[in-house]
């Protein structure tokens, strides 16, 4: 049982290192405003989400981002926003599969992520991320952001119509990227993990 928790504990280590490789990974894209970055440091979070619980997938989240704080930007606040967005994202995929732990399970866990991490986003963003980007970047004018979103879309004229239009899509996307990318090869490692010292033993 102690070898187990070890084993467990080493796993989730791994994971949150990665995830905080996979953060510093990161892209803008052309449907989005350009200081909107995509990266791919959820998938640890739901792979641990869907190896051991919504708590340890929670964790790998929390962990990347404490590590992050060592090179911050943003004082925090982007850290504290991508901790929510993923934590959302990785708890609620982990819970649905804790209960329904079939190819379906994972499957419908995923999208659920996918729509709490794009739900969570809007307040996020409205009340959190983007008063303080506003603050730092355009001197507390909102309307410097607006513009951006307008480049792309004139009718997206208010911050609620831009984060609706394209944040919350984007982020419902990402998160289905990411379980595509999960359900590929969660199999493998769930046999790979379960393998992991059932071979010593046998031999002792």
């Amino acid at each position: 049982m102690k070898n187990e928790r070890i084993k467990k504990l080493a796993v989730i280590a791994i994971f949150s290192a990665l995830a905080f490789v996979l953060m510093l990974i990161e892209f803008s894209t052309p449907v989005i405003p350009s200081f909107v970055k995509l990266d791919f440091s959820e998938i640890p979070a739901l792979l641990a989400a869907f190896l051991f619980g919504p708590l340890e997938g929670i964790a790998v989240c929390l962990v990347k981002n404490v590590i992050h704080l060592a090179i911050t930007s943003t004082g925090g606040v982007g850290e504290l926003a991508n901790f929510l967005l993923g934590a959302a994202f990785a708890g609620t995929a982990g819970l649905v599969y804790r209960f329904k732990h079939t190819f379906w399970g994972g499957f419908w866990g995923c999208v659920s992520g996918s729509v709490a991490m794009a739900m969570i986003s809007f307040p996020v963003n409205l009340f959190v991320t983007y008063p303080f980007y506003a603050n730092l970047f355009f001197k507390g004018d909102m309307q410097g952001i607006i513009e951006m979103y307008k480049a792309l879309l004139p009718s997206s004229d208010t911050l609620v119509k831009s984060l609706l239009i394209f944040n919350t899509p984007f982020n419902f996307v990402k998160g289905l990227l990411v379980s595509a990318v999960v359900m590929l090869c969660y199999k493998r490692l769930s046999v790979f993990y379960k393998n992991i010292g059932s071979k010593k033993k046998s031999a002792e």
